[in-house]
Protein backbone atom coordinates (compact mmCIF):
# COMPACT_ATOMS: atom_id res chain seq x y z
CA UNK A 1 0.00 0.00 0.00
CA UNK A 2 1.37 3.33 -0.73
CA UNK A 3 1.60 5.69 1.66
CA UNK A 4 0.14 8.61 0.22
CA UNK A 5 -3.32 6.64 -0.57
CA UNK A 6 -3.95 5.85 3.02
CA UNK A 7 -7.26 6.60 4.56
CA UNK A 8 -7.61 9.56 6.79
CA UNK A 9 -8.50 8.54 10.53
CA UNK A 10 -11.09 10.09 12.38
CA UNK A 11 -9.85 13.50 13.04
CA UNK A 12 -9.41 14.24 16.71
CA UNK A 13 -10.98 16.96 17.70
CA UNK A 14 -8.87 19.77 18.63
CA UNK A 15 -10.18 22.02 22.24
CA UNK A 16 -11.20 25.98 21.73
CA UNK A 17 -8.48 26.50 24.32
CA UNK A 18 -6.20 24.90 21.38
CA UNK A 19 -8.05 26.76 18.25
CA UNK A 20 -8.01 30.30 20.07
CA UNK A 21 -3.94 30.29 20.59
CA UNK A 22 -3.48 28.54 16.77
CA UNK A 23 -5.13 32.06 15.86
CA UNK A 24 -3.56 34.50 18.05
CA UNK A 25 -0.42 32.32 16.69
CA UNK A 26 -1.60 32.50 13.19
CA UNK A 27 -0.24 28.88 13.25
CA UNK A 28 -0.57 27.62 9.55
CA UNK A 29 -0.90 24.52 10.47
CA UNK A 30 -4.13 24.50 11.57
CA UNK A 31 -5.55 25.43 8.30
CA UNK A 32 -8.08 23.12 6.76
CA UNK A 33 -8.37 21.65 10.68
CA UNK A 34 -11.04 24.38 11.14
CA UNK A 35 -11.80 27.94 10.45
CA UNK A 36 -13.05 30.84 12.82
CA UNK A 37 -15.96 33.69 12.72
CA UNK A 38 -16.06 37.01 13.90
CA UNK A 39 -19.42 38.15 14.60
CA UNK A 40 -18.89 41.98 14.44
CA UNK A 41 -17.83 41.49 11.00
CA UNK A 42 -19.46 38.52 9.74
CA UNK A 43 -16.72 36.86 7.83
CA UNK A 44 -15.19 33.66 8.59
CA UNK A 45 -11.04 33.08 8.43
CA UNK A 46 -8.81 30.22 8.81
CA UNK A 47 -6.22 30.11 11.50
CA UNK A 48 -3.15 31.88 9.61
CA UNK A 49 -5.37 34.55 8.41
CA UNK A 50 -3.20 38.27 8.70
CA UNK A 51 -6.47 40.26 9.75
CA UNK A 52 -6.56 42.15 12.88
CA UNK A 53 -6.89 40.33 15.80
CA UNK A 54 -10.55 40.06 17.06
CA UNK A 55 -11.63 39.70 20.71
CA UNK A 56 -12.09 36.80 22.35
CA UNK A 57 -15.74 37.04 22.84
CA UNK A 58 -16.64 37.77 18.89
CA UNK A 59 -14.81 34.31 18.03
CA UNK A 60 -16.41 31.06 16.85
CA UNK A 61 -15.25 28.19 15.65
CA UNK A 62 -16.63 25.91 12.84
CA UNK A 63 -15.41 22.52 11.84
CA UNK A 64 -15.31 23.28 7.93
CA UNK A 65 -16.18 26.37 5.77
CA UNK A 66 -19.72 24.95 5.14
CA UNK A 67 -20.69 25.54 8.85
CA UNK A 68 -19.47 28.83 9.08
CA UNK A 69 -21.65 29.42 5.99
CA UNK A 70 -24.70 28.00 7.09
CA UNK A 71 -24.50 30.08 10.58
CA UNK A 72 -24.60 32.87 8.41
CA UNK A 73 -20.74 34.12 8.02
CA UNK A 74 -19.06 34.87 4.45
CA UNK A 75 -15.55 33.88 3.32
CA UNK A 76 -13.11 36.35 4.40
CA UNK A 77 -11.59 37.82 1.16
CA UNK A 78 -8.08 38.13 2.63
CA UNK A 79 -7.15 34.64 3.44
CA UNK A 80 -9.65 33.30 1.22
CA UNK A 81 -10.56 30.25 3.73
CA UNK A 82 -12.81 28.54 1.42
CA UNK A 83 -10.11 27.82 -1.24
CA UNK A 84 -7.16 25.65 -0.69
CA UNK A 85 -4.39 27.59 1.07
CA UNK A 86 -1.05 27.60 -0.52
CA UNK A 87 0.59 25.31 1.65
CA UNK A 88 -2.48 23.07 0.70
CA UNK A 89 -1.51 23.94 -3.19
CA UNK A 90 1.66 23.15 -2.54
CA UNK A 91 1.42 19.91 -0.83
CA UNK A 92 -0.95 18.53 -3.85
CA UNK A 93 1.86 19.54 -6.30
CA UNK A 94 4.58 17.35 -3.74
CA UNK A 95 2.31 14.44 -3.58
CA UNK A 96 1.32 14.35 -7.22
CA UNK A 97 5.10 13.98 -7.89
CA UNK A 98 5.46 11.52 -5.53
CA UNK A 99 2.82 9.27 -7.08
CA UNK A 100 4.24 9.87 -10.62
CA UNK A 101 7.70 9.09 -9.34
CA UNK A 102 6.20 5.57 -7.85
CA UNK A 103 3.92 4.67 -10.67
CA UNK A 104 6.90 4.85 -13.33
CA UNK A 105 9.41 2.42 -14.56
CA UNK A 106 12.39 4.56 -14.83
CA UNK A 107 11.96 7.52 -12.78
CA UNK A 108 11.56 11.52 -14.54
CA UNK A 109 13.88 13.50 -14.61
CA UNK A 110 13.68 17.04 -12.85
CA UNK A 111 12.81 18.85 -15.74
CA UNK A 112 9.81 16.54 -16.21
CA UNK A 113 8.67 16.57 -12.96
CA UNK A 114 8.60 20.68 -12.91
CA UNK A 115 6.89 20.51 -16.40
CA UNK A 116 4.02 18.25 -15.43
CA UNK A 117 4.16 20.77 -12.15
CA UNK A 118 3.67 23.54 -14.16
CA UNK A 119 6.97 25.18 -12.29
CA UNK A 120 10.47 25.89 -13.34
CA UNK A 121 13.17 23.34 -12.87
CA UNK A 122 14.25 25.33 -9.62
CA UNK A 123 10.98 26.13 -8.14
CA UNK A 124 9.99 22.77 -8.06
CA UNK A 125 13.14 21.24 -6.50
CA UNK A 126 13.05 24.17 -3.70
CA UNK A 127 9.11 23.18 -3.01
CA UNK A 128 9.48 19.61 -3.21
CA UNK A 129 12.85 19.84 -0.69
CA UNK A 130 11.02 21.79 1.27
CA UNK A 131 7.85 19.94 1.68
CA UNK A 132 9.02 16.21 1.80
CA UNK A 133 12.61 16.79 3.26
CA UNK A 134 14.09 14.95 0.51
CA UNK A 135 15.09 16.08 -3.26
CA UNK A 136 13.23 14.61 -6.00
CA UNK A 137 16.44 12.25 -6.82
CA UNK A 138 16.94 11.33 -3.36
CA UNK A 139 13.07 10.03 -3.45
CA UNK A 140 13.12 8.15 -6.28
CA UNK A 141 16.61 6.91 -4.96
CA UNK A 142 14.19 5.57 -1.81
CA UNK A 143 11.30 4.26 -3.58
CA UNK A 144 13.53 2.04 -5.78
CA UNK A 145 15.42 1.11 -2.73
CA UNK A 146 12.40 -0.36 -1.07
CA UNK A 147 11.36 -1.87 -4.14
CA UNK A 148 14.59 -3.60 -4.26
CA UNK A 149 14.09 -4.57 -0.70
CA UNK A 150 10.44 -5.96 -1.25
CA UNK A 151 11.87 -8.50 -4.40
CA UNK A 152 14.74 -9.84 -2.46
CA UNK A 153 13.11 -10.25 0.69
CA UNK A 154 10.63 -12.62 -1.52
CA UNK A 155 13.93 -14.68 -3.12
CA UNK A 156 13.86 -13.40 -6.16
CA UNK A 157 17.16 -13.43 -8.54
CA UNK A 158 19.46 -10.14 -8.20
CA UNK A 159 18.96 -9.47 -11.94
CA UNK A 160 15.44 -9.17 -11.66
CA UNK A 161 15.21 -7.37 -8.80
CA UNK A 162 17.21 -4.75 -9.98
CA UNK A 163 15.16 -4.39 -13.34
CA UNK A 164 11.98 -4.62 -11.69
CA UNK A 165 13.05 -1.46 -9.33
CA UNK A 166 14.03 0.63 -12.25
CA UNK A 167 17.55 -0.16 -12.28
CA UNK A 168 18.21 0.20 -16.07
CA UNK A 169 22.11 -1.12 -15.30
CA UNK A 170 23.42 -3.65 -12.95
CA UNK A 171 26.21 -0.75 -12.58
CA UNK A 172 24.75 1.67 -11.50
CA UNK A 173 22.29 -0.65 -8.87
CA UNK A 174 25.74 -2.33 -7.49
CA UNK A 175 27.39 0.86 -7.41
CA UNK A 176 24.21 2.14 -4.62
CA UNK A 177 23.55 -1.27 -3.20
CA UNK A 178 25.32 -0.42 0.22
CA UNK A 179 23.79 2.76 0.40
CA UNK A 180 20.19 1.03 -0.36
CA UNK A 181 20.59 -2.53 1.41
CA UNK A 182 23.56 -2.11 3.87
CA UNK A 183 25.00 -5.31 2.47
CA UNK A 184 25.72 -7.10 -0.85
CA UNK A 185 22.24 -7.79 -2.59
CA UNK A 186 22.71 -11.35 -2.31
CA UNK A 187 23.74 -11.38 1.42
CA UNK A 188 20.16 -8.92 1.55
CA UNK A 189 18.14 -11.55 0.09
CA UNK A 190 18.93 -14.43 1.97
CA UNK A 191 18.60 -12.90 5.68
CA UNK A 192 22.10 -10.90 6.46
CA UNK A 193 23.59 -13.66 7.18
CA UNK A 194 27.43 -12.71 7.09
CA UNK A 195 26.16 -8.55 8.21
CA UNK A 196 27.85 -8.27 11.42
CA UNK A 197 25.80 -6.06 14.40
CA UNK A 198 28.38 -5.07 17.24
CA UNK A 199 26.06 -4.43 20.27
CA UNK A 200 26.69 -3.16 24.15
CA UNK A 201 24.59 -2.97 26.55
CA UNK A 202 24.70 0.15 29.49
CA UNK A 203 22.82 1.86 32.30
CA UNK A 204 21.32 5.24 31.83
CA UNK A 205 18.58 7.68 34.44
CA UNK A 206 16.00 5.67 32.29
CA UNK A 207 17.26 2.26 32.89
CA UNK A 208 18.85 -0.05 30.73
CA UNK A 209 20.05 1.19 27.25
CA UNK A 210 21.30 -1.13 24.04
CA UNK A 211 23.53 0.57 21.36
CA UNK A 212 24.00 -1.65 18.29
CA UNK A 213 26.24 -0.43 14.97
CA UNK A 214 27.16 -1.99 11.80
CA UNK A 215 30.01 -0.46 9.86
CA UNK A 216 28.18 1.64 8.49
CA UNK A 217 26.70 3.51 11.75
CA UNK A 218 24.47 3.19 14.73
CA UNK A 219 21.88 1.23 13.52
CA UNK A 220 19.69 0.31 16.77
CA UNK A 221 19.09 2.09 20.20
CA UNK A 222 16.96 0.82 22.33
CA UNK A 223 15.60 1.48 25.64
CA UNK A 224 14.00 -1.02 28.64
CA UNK A 225 13.85 -2.59 31.75
CA UNK A 226 17.29 -4.68 31.42
CA UNK A 227 19.98 -5.66 29.23
CA UNK A 228 18.95 -9.20 28.26
CA UNK A 229 15.62 -7.81 27.24
CA UNK A 230 17.06 -5.46 24.86
CA UNK A 231 19.33 -8.10 23.90
CA UNK A 232 16.64 -10.82 22.89
CA UNK A 233 15.23 -7.75 20.91
CA UNK A 234 17.92 -7.77 19.05
CA UNK A 235 18.33 -10.73 18.12
CA UNK A 236 14.52 -10.08 16.72
CA UNK A 237 15.02 -7.53 14.63
CA UNK A 238 18.01 -9.56 12.86
CA UNK A 239 17.43 -13.00 12.87
CA UNK A 240 20.22 -14.07 10.87
CA UNK A 241 22.79 -11.40 11.14
CA UNK A 242 25.99 -12.17 13.63
CA UNK A 243 25.62 -10.48 16.69
CA UNK A 244 28.88 -9.88 18.49
CA UNK A 245 28.94 -7.89 22.03
CA UNK A 246 30.92 -5.21 21.31
CA UNK A 247 34.94 -4.72 22.41
CA UNK A 248 36.59 -2.14 24.45
CA UNK A 249 36.51 0.47 21.42
CA UNK A 250 32.67 -0.21 21.05
CA UNK A 251 32.57 1.49 24.68
CA UNK A 252 32.86 5.04 23.03
CA UNK A 253 29.89 4.21 21.07
CA UNK A 254 28.03 3.16 24.10
CA UNK A 255 28.99 6.34 26.22
CA UNK A 256 27.68 8.41 23.38
CA UNK A 257 24.35 6.85 23.17
CA UNK A 258 23.84 7.34 27.03
CA UNK A 259 25.22 10.76 27.18
CA UNK A 260 22.07 11.39 24.21
CA UNK A 261 19.83 9.76 26.84
CA UNK A 262 21.08 11.62 29.67
CA UNK A 263 21.08 14.71 27.66
CA UNK A 264 18.79 14.51 24.20
CA UNK A 265 19.12 18.19 23.44
CA UNK A 266 22.84 18.33 22.49
CA UNK A 267 21.87 16.26 19.17
CA UNK A 268 23.51 13.64 17.02
CA UNK A 269 27.41 13.38 16.10
CA UNK A 270 27.31 9.17 16.01
CA UNK A 271 27.00 8.10 12.08
CA UNK A 272 23.64 6.58 11.51
CA UNK A 273 22.48 3.32 9.79
CA UNK A 274 19.15 4.34 8.97
CA UNK A 275 16.82 2.04 6.83
CA UNK A 276 12.98 2.05 6.55
CA UNK A 277 10.75 2.43 3.10
CA UNK A 278 10.73 6.08 1.38
CA UNK A 279 7.53 7.08 3.77
CA UNK A 280 9.62 6.05 6.52
CA UNK A 281 12.65 7.83 5.39
CA UNK A 282 10.08 11.05 5.01
CA UNK A 283 8.70 10.81 8.35
CA UNK A 284 11.43 10.04 10.33
CA UNK A 285 13.78 12.98 8.47
CA UNK A 286 10.68 15.15 9.30
CA UNK A 287 11.62 14.04 12.83
CA UNK A 288 14.81 14.65 13.14
CA UNK A 289 14.19 18.75 11.74
CA UNK A 290 12.42 19.08 15.21
CA UNK A 291 14.18 21.59 17.03
CA UNK A 292 14.93 20.07 20.95
CA UNK A 293 11.87 21.18 23.24
CA UNK A 294 9.67 21.84 20.52
CA UNK A 295 7.17 19.13 19.48
CA UNK A 296 4.90 18.70 16.49
CA UNK A 297 1.50 16.53 15.86
CA UNK A 298 1.07 13.29 14.17
CA UNK A 299 -1.26 15.75 11.59
CA UNK A 300 1.69 18.38 11.50
CA UNK A 301 4.01 15.69 10.77
CA UNK A 302 1.80 14.28 7.79
CA UNK A 303 1.16 17.43 6.43
CA UNK A 304 5.51 18.17 6.44
CA UNK A 305 5.76 15.55 4.45
CA UNK A 306 3.52 15.88 1.68
CA UNK A 307 0.67 13.14 3.13
CA UNK A 308 -1.96 15.03 4.89
CA UNK A 309 -4.03 12.52 5.51
CA UNK A 310 -1.70 9.85 6.87
CA UNK A 311 -1.58 10.44 10.39
CA UNK A 312 -1.93 6.99 10.91
CA UNK A 313 1.17 6.16 9.18
CA UNK A 314 3.15 8.86 10.51
CA UNK A 315 1.94 6.80 14.06
CA UNK A 316 3.20 3.76 12.88
CA UNK A 317 6.44 5.12 11.51
CA UNK A 318 6.84 6.45 14.79
CA UNK A 319 6.58 3.36 16.30
CA UNK A 320 8.84 1.45 14.16
CA UNK A 321 11.41 4.05 14.71
CA UNK A 322 14.82 1.84 16.44
CA UNK A 323 16.83 4.10 17.21
CA UNK A 324 15.85 6.42 20.11
CA UNK A 325 16.19 9.92 20.45
CA UNK A 326 18.60 9.83 17.19
CA UNK A 327 15.48 10.17 15.20
CA UNK A 328 13.70 11.58 18.11
CA UNK A 329 10.01 10.09 17.99
CA UNK A 330 9.52 11.53 21.51
CA UNK A 331 8.78 14.82 20.05
CA UNK A 332 5.19 13.83 18.58
CA UNK A 333 2.63 14.25 20.40
CA UNK A 334 -1.30 14.67 19.88
CA UNK A 335 -3.13 17.10 18.23
CA UNK A 336 -4.29 18.54 21.49
CA UNK A 337 -0.92 18.26 23.12
CA UNK A 338 -1.54 14.70 25.16
CA UNK A 339 1.48 12.48 25.27
CA UNK A 340 1.05 9.10 23.76
CA UNK A 341 2.15 6.18 21.74
CA UNK A 342 5.60 5.94 22.95
CA UNK A 343 7.25 2.75 22.31
CA UNK A 344 9.69 3.03 25.44
CA UNK A 345 6.99 4.01 27.13
CA UNK A 346 5.10 7.58 28.14
CA UNK A 347 6.46 8.16 31.02
CA UNK A 348 10.41 7.94 29.66
CA UNK A 349 9.08 10.20 26.47
CA UNK A 350 7.60 12.59 29.21
CA UNK A 351 11.38 12.83 30.91
CA UNK A 352 13.02 13.26 27.56
CA UNK A 353 10.86 16.08 26.38
CA UNK A 354 11.60 17.59 29.96
CA UNK A 355 14.85 17.69 29.91
CA UNK A 356 14.95 18.69 26.66
CA UNK A 357 12.68 21.84 27.45
CA UNK A 358 15.01 22.56 30.82
CA UNK A 359 18.03 22.82 29.04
Amino acid sequence: MRPLDLAAPAPVPVPDAVRLDAVRRRDSAFDGQFVYSVRTTGVFCRPSCAARPARTENIAFHATPDAARIAGFRPCRRCRPDEPSREQRESRVAAAACRRIEDAETAPDLATLAAEAGLSPHHFHRLFRRITGLTPKAYADAHRGRRVRDELATGAPVTAALYDAGFNSSGRFYAAADELLGMKPSTYRDGGPSTKIRYAVGDSSLGAVLAAATTTGVCAILLGETGDELVADLHRRFPKAELVPGDGDFQATLSAVVTLVERPGLGVDLPLDIRGTAFQQRVWQALRAIPPGETRSYGEIATAIAAPRSHRAVARACGENVLAIAVPCHRVVRGDGALSGYRWGVERKRTLLSREQEA
